[in-house]
């Protein structure tokens, strides 16, 4: 018998494993199915579990990627300082933070992350201190100019971003910090003051999506662009206290508190619009990820309600082989 594409009257390779060419289309000998190489991304991703933390929490900070994370703080039924490390297989508890706190968020990677801000009421209702990891141990450095909570993080070490979040008996912050490594300065404010918001992206290429504004649960994106920030493709899920991680042409929301429940939903963003893709297996709430993370390696751990012990690792591929059928 003669290959396929003596038969076929167009090009169609005969090929005895699956193409990684994205765009082809081809005879696979082996299987005996017409086949096609899509895109990949975060559209085509899934869920999977990981290991679970050493204790579990909500309200805590997490930065990282997701073979190499790093959650603190957070509370677990008390006020918790306790760090530990992901490896991409299990996680080990290290150094403490100074301050015991929830409602902690930050920025960075594994080996140099920086904690802002949080709550305890033993310490203060709410702090402005600021730690920064080196791998094994925190250190405190300059503090915030104001005390504040829940607010969220982007970038690097020495070139940080923090914003939103609130102070109790206050309004809503709007307020954008940058950090380079040493100081922090005035951005420019969040068009929509909001706290309980996702945070993920470089010091010039956020993102600030959902959380709680006035008069409630909100579904706004905005993009920061170094100096000021404006609203670009909303959410399809309004919630609060959700996961985020990537970056701004290509992000991930996870989980988080809608208006009447916990949500596992997954939205996907493309630069243009967010897309609804496959579910967390575990809902909840109060979680963090690795900010860190590019949409298609991204990670999600603790939450609540309770204080969860649950790690998922989202993995979307650079393509997808399809099938081809006749009906």
């Amino acid at each position: 018998m003669a290959d396929l594409k003596t038969f076929s009257g167009f090009p169609v390779q005969n090929l005895s494993s699956d193409s990684t060419s994205v765009g082809q289309i081809y005879y696979n000998t082996s299987s005996g199915e017409f086949k096609a190489v899509l895109n990949g991304g975060g559209p085509i991703g899934t869920w999977a579990a990981g290991s679970a933390l050493n204790t579990g929490r909500r309200f805590l900070g997490g930065t990282g990627i997701q073979t190499a994370a790093l959650a603190f703080g957070g509370y677990t039924p008390s006020y918790s300082a306790l760090t530990e490390i992901y490896d991409g297989s299990s996680w080990a508890e290290t150094g403490d933070l100074n301050k015991a706190r929830e409602g902690i968020y930050g920025f960075g990677l594994t080996t140099a992350s920086v904690g802002v801000g949080g709550k305890n009421p033993s310490g203060g209702p709410v702090l402005s201190e600021v730690e920064e990891f080196n791998g094994s141990v925190w250190t405190e450095v300059t503090n915030v100019p104001a005390a504040n909570t829940s607010g969220a993080g982007a970038g690097t070490l020495t070139a940080g971003l923090v914003y939103g979040g609130y102070f109790p008996g206050a309004p809503l912050r709007a307020t954008t910090l940058e950090y380079d490594g040493t100081n922090w300065t005035s951005g420019g404010d969040l068009n929509t003051a909001r706290k309980y918001l996702a945070g993920f992206g470089t010091q010039t290429a956020a993102s600030a999506v959902c959380g709680t504004a006035a008069p409630g649960i909100t579904t706004i994106q905005e993009h920061y662009n170094g100096s000021a920030w404006s609203e670009e493709g909303d959410a399809n899920t309004a919630r609060i206290s959700l996961g985020g991680s990537g970056s701004q042409p290509a992000g991930l929301i996870f989980g988080g508190e809608g208006a009447s429940t916990v949500v596992a939903n997954t939205e996907t963003w493309n630069g243009t619009s967010w897309t609804e893709v496959a579910d967390l297996g575990t809902a909840r709430y109060r979680l963090a990820g690795g900010t860190s993370s590019p949409n298609g390696l991204s990670i999600g751990f603790g939450g609540g309600p309770g204080g969860k012990t649950d790690t998922e690792e989202w993995t979307a591929p650079d393509i997808q082989v399809k099938t081809l059928t006749t009906s």
